[in-house]
């Protein structure tokens, strides 16, 4: 995947491109310690998946095709639903600052993309990078230390919310 340059404007059809190579990548792979710790080596802050993922997302938002909803202080939006090019995940994104989302579960695991915009965000404790969760594993997802967009991987697009 290359580095989309700082000049060009990524429409959701490009992301989207972007987002299906990826999760040809993550098709048929389980969700656990070890997916967390391949995407941070191969796909990782500093790569050119991430710093192209992380472009996108921002001229998005900045374009307002992501993020385009707002809820109890944080903006949000499900960019695309599960489908055959995407691999059976559906992608949301998330525009969080010093706050903690609500309480869900994961019924088949979460792909996390943290993409700090601001001082060091860390979304749940982590910095820049990926943070898997697996199948069943629950959270109330928080950013603290800034602002961070977020970018969320969902088998078959399933999520529970307390």
């Amino acid at each position: 995947m290359s580095s989309t340059p700082a000049t060009a404007r990524i429409t959701p059809t490009e992301f989207r491109a972007h987002l299906a190579a990826l999760t040809a990548e993550l098709a048929g792979r389980a969700l656990d310690s070890t997916l967390d710790d391949w995407l941070n080596r191969e796909h990782g802050a500093g790569s050119p998946t991430f710093d192209a993922l992380a472009e996108a997302c921002r001229t998005g938002v900045a374009d307002g095709w992501l993020c385009n909803r707002e809820g109890g202080g944080i903006r949000y939006g499900r960019i695309f639903k599960p489908a055959p090019d995407l691999h059976g995940f559906s992608v949301d994104v998330v525009d969080m600052q010093d706050i903690a989302g609500p309480q869900h579960t994961h019924p088949l695991g979460e792909i996390d993309l943290i993409m700090p915009l601001d001082g060091d965000a860390r979304f749940d404790g982590r910095p820049a990078g990926w943070l898997v969760c697996p199948p069943g594993s629950a959270h109330r997802p928080t950013v603290r230390q800034g602002r961070a967009l977020v970018l969320y991987l969902l088998p078959e697009g399933r999520i529970e919310f307390a």
